[in-house]
């Protein structure tokens, strides 16, 4: 990506809010989109139910840009986007010459071991060709076939289980001819990926694009469950952009929900919640949707340029009471923090690293409600909370789902001589454990609150109910 500063001011001037709730419409208008995105479909929802988040948590968890296997990304990236703005831009003139070519193993296990440890989870880019220094499927120079084998065998054991892996388009610099494998000769910022060559570009250009990166991960086996956008790649093809995350991700890895990282909102009011797109056959055999998933903060770990970074406070500070995750968190939105590889490294002074440990420590201290979630379930969780029908039926409730779904959260009335409530997926009755306070569910269980039910279940495609009328 871009530096945080460039792509946080783009986001300032242009983005919006949450889409509203479609309660009885099947078809939001144009003119109602944020972006431009067009949302498709959705279901009519009876008003006094809601879709809570999964086990009434707030989704957590960070989003890491410009990593790949054994590349320190930018160091070559920046006399790349130098030579680009042909010398006019003072952003790339850092001495780029002393920053290290790689970024070590030894420091990819270390971070793995202690995002494991700690239960965070996120989005892991890898770039497929970065910088046009190699490729991960043939070879990368400067590195021998066995270093390039154990890095990404590194990343199968290691990252694959709590983060997910997205390209992060070719290269994160030159456009490539996808019909050759080579780099357009064209050097300006109309043939860079982070800024204007997606302008005016089809679903189907983009899509053969973004395909060309996936199957390079798919060859080394490395499954993606994502895409990322470098910079301002897809800025203004925002409709053509959705459209071709979508058939790109089911063309190379059938990826039942499709989701993409784009924006990011930084600071103010602006819903983070994840923006779910293009859904359509809700009711058929093959339901399809994007969703994109937005960024809450600003890259404050030590950026793409290794900057020096000011520390946890942006986002929690030492006292625990400020700071956007702080503020994010208490609207119950997802808090999806942003960070590049190259500053969490940071030429090796792991300054980065040192400011997520931070951070994770005071949001544990501070918080007792969160889950750590990677991009992929909460892309699901948000597709399956806009998607899911909920209609009354007498005292019980149907629930017919596009899309199954663990921990899915539901609110509905409770009637005086109700019974307590029981699942019913498909033909299976499911008893419900009741617990004592909505931070207490998990799946398979239910809590009072107030004048309602609250019940967790792992949501199965197709029929569902909850049941209040029956007695087991």
């Amino acid at each position: 990506m871009l530096s945080t500063s460039t792509r946080r001011q783009f986001l300032q001037t242009t983005a919006g809010g949450l889409f509203g709730a479609a309660v009885g419409s099947r078809l939001w208008s144009p003119q109602r989109t944020l972006f431009a995105q067009a949302p498709g479909e959705r279901p009519e929802r009876a008003a006094n139910a809601t879709v809570l988040n999964p086990r009434c948590r707030v989704p957590v968890g960070f989003i890491i840009d410009d990593s790949t296997c054994l590349v320190n990304l930018n160091r070559f990236a920046m006399p790349q986007f130098d030579a680009a703005w042909e010398g006019k831009k003072e952003v790339y003139h850092r001495n780029w010459r002393d920053w290290p070519a790689e970024i070590p193993d030894e420091f990819v296990r270390r971070f793995a071991e202690w995002a494991s440890e700690n239960g965070v989870k996120g989005k892991y880019s890898i770039v497929p060709f970065p910088a046009c220094v190699g490729r991960l499927d043939r070879e990368m120079p400067g590195w021998s076939q066995r270093d390039l084998a154990a890095s990404i065998a590194l990343v199968q054991r290691h990252i694959l289980p709590n983060w997910d892996l997205h390209p992060e388009m070719i290269t994160h610099t030159r456009v490539i001819d996808i019909k050759t494998g080579h780099p357009y000769p064209e050097r300006s910022p109309a043939f860079m990926e982070n800024w204007d060559w997606t302008a005016g570009k089809s679903v189907d250009e983009l899509s053969s694009y973004m395909a060309y990166a996936l199957n390079i991960l798919k060859t080394v086996d490395l499954p993606c469950s994502g895409m990322t956008t470098p910079g301002g790649f897809g800025r203004n093809a925002r409709d053509s952009l959705a459209g071709a995350a979508l058939q790109s991700q089911r063309d190379v890895f059938k990826t039942e929900i499709p989701h993409y990282f784009r924006d990011v909102e930084a600071s103010g009011p602006k819903s983070v919640a994840p923006r779910v797109e293009l859904a359509k056959g809700l009711d058929g055999p093959n339901p399809e949707c994007v969703v994109s998933v937005v960024g809450c903060t600003g890259d404050w770990t030590g950026g793409w340029d290794c900057v020096d970074p000011p520390g946890a406070d942006p986002f929690i500070d030492a006292d625990l009471r400020t700071g956007r995750m702080v503020e994010v968190i208490a609207r119950e939105e997802p808090a999806l923090m942003l960070a590049h590889w190259t500053g969490v490294y940071f030429n090796g002074y792991e300054l980065g690293f040192k400011v997520f440990q931070e951070i994770v420590k005071r949001l544990h201290k501070r918080f007792d409600n969160l889950v750590w979630m990677k991009l992929s379930e909460v892309a699901r969780y948000w597709a399956t909370k806009e998607l899911t029908r909920v209609a009354a039926n007498g005292s019980n409730w149907r629930v017919f789902a596009p899309f199954a779904c663990p921990d899915f959260t539901l609110r509905v009335p409770r009637i005086p001589q109700n019974h307590p409530p029981v699942i019913q997926a498909g033909e299976k009755l499911i008893k419900l454990e009741a617990v004592s306070k909505p931070l207490e569910l998990k799946a398979g269980s239910y809590c009072q609150q107030d004048d309602a039910w609250i019940v967790c279940w792992n949501l199965e495609r197709g029929e569902n109910a909850v049941l209040l009328s029956a007695n087991m």
